[in-house]
């Protein structure tokens, strides 16, 4: 297989279809835009199974997403998309950069949920962008916006729903999306390293912050939550 891309957490090779890309996901954990990194064995098959579960959930209810089939524990074979290069970030709870920017205490609910827009970028730190900027440098149409935008809160509608089912509260999450013959579809992964999930009774973290943050035992948190959400 040719390889196309290696990120961080995955590698894209090119798919035997040319419309078609086979995606493996990596042990690999990393924090601060790659300056703390470690492997981690095994994540990469649960963060495959989580996002897998996930992406299947929404696509019975409606998402469009690049997921065509799963191949094995740790690889996918997806649509081919492009890229679209602004980062979609849902908050249900202050947390993160969130609550150290504008000050608000971690665990905070929010009066309503916050979409923001980041530049996917790792040369600048992936810079929060707003609608006017977005289009002034031509990273996508106001349309392609209000589209994200909405598909971001009904993602995020079903999410709370799901995890909450799972006594897991959904703190706050990132998204991709990418386009393919002129659909936006919902790309990458939905998994504990791209969500902050805390348990409902205890707030244990059960994500990628038990890495950012020393908290020890990152893998059991991404099992609990494989447990909690697999039928």
């Amino acid at each position: 297989m040719e390889k196309l891309y290696e990120g961080k957490s995955k590698i894209v090779y090119s798919g035997e279809d040319p419309d078609t890309c086979i995606i493996r996901y990596k042990d690999t954990a990393t924090a601060g835009n790659g300056a703390k990194k470690e492997d981690l064995p095994g994540k990469g098959k649960l963060n495959a199974e989580i996002s897998n579960i996930i992406f299947e959930y929404l696509m019975q209810n409606g998402v469009k997403t690049h997921l065509l089939k799963i191949i094995d524990d740790t690889t996918v074979l997806v649509r081919r998309a492009e890229i679209v290069m602004v980062e979609v970030i849902v908050r249900n709870i202050a947390a993160g950069s969130f609550s150290k920017k504008y000050g608000v205490p971690e665990g905070t609910a929010l009066k309503n949920t916050v979409v923001e827009f980041s530049y996917k970028s790792d040369e600048l730190g992936d810079p929060m962008i707003n609608d006017c900027q977005i289009t002034a440098i031509g990273l996508a149409t106001q349309k392609e916006l209000d589209e994200l935008r909405d598909s971001a809160l009904r993602i995020n509608e079903l999410l709370v729903k799901l995890f909450a089912e799972a006594g897991i509260r959904l703190v706050d999450f990132k998204l991709e999306f990418g386009r393919s013959k002129g659909e936006l579809l919902l790309c990458d992964e939905i998994s504990p390293d791209s969500c902050r999930l805390w348990d409902m009774e205890t707030n244990e973290k059960m994500d990628k912050d038990r890495f950012r943050r020393d908290l020890g035992n990152v893998l059991d948190g991404y099992r609990k939550v494989l447990s909690r959400i697999k039928v």
